[in-house]
């Protein structure tokens, strides 16, 4: 895990918005201290994973935005979301937008975060 490659996603964004970003990834490392971080810095995006692999070995990838932090489940469509969390329309991604600290504490989050960890990922 290197910060600043994080960091380097950051450039530009509001204080508010870095700080969420950084608890969001705290988050990961919370559900998974063993995750393998890439940092994509020209597409702005963190990958999350078993390994370094996008479609194999990840699971989240994080996003800054202007007014929230995007915290996405590559395979989304996948997962149980009983709590309603998630959001898109794609094949398989979906996302979950991540507007303030308070959102990281849902339950519903935490149980559908830790469950990515699991689902297609070798």
């Amino acid at each position: 895990m290197s910060r600043a490659e994080f960091d380097a996603i950051l450039a530009g964004h509001s204080e508010e918005i870095r700080s969420l970003a950084l608890a969001v990834r705290a988050r990961i490392y919370e559900i998974r201290p063993e995750v393998v971080e890439v940092v994509w810095e020209r597409q702005k995006i963190a990958g999350y994973g078993t390994g370094p692999k996008k479609m194999t070995q990840h699971y989240h990838w994080i996003q800054p935005a202007k007014k929230h932090v995007t915290l996405g489940f590559n395979y989304g469509t996948e997962l149980p979301d009983p709590g309603g969390l998630l959001e898109g329309t794609g094949k398989l991604f979906r996302h979950i937008k991540i507007k303030t600290r308070a959102d990281l504490d849902n339950e519903h989050l935490i149980e559908l975060m830790t469950f990515a960890t699991t689902h297609r990922v070798s």
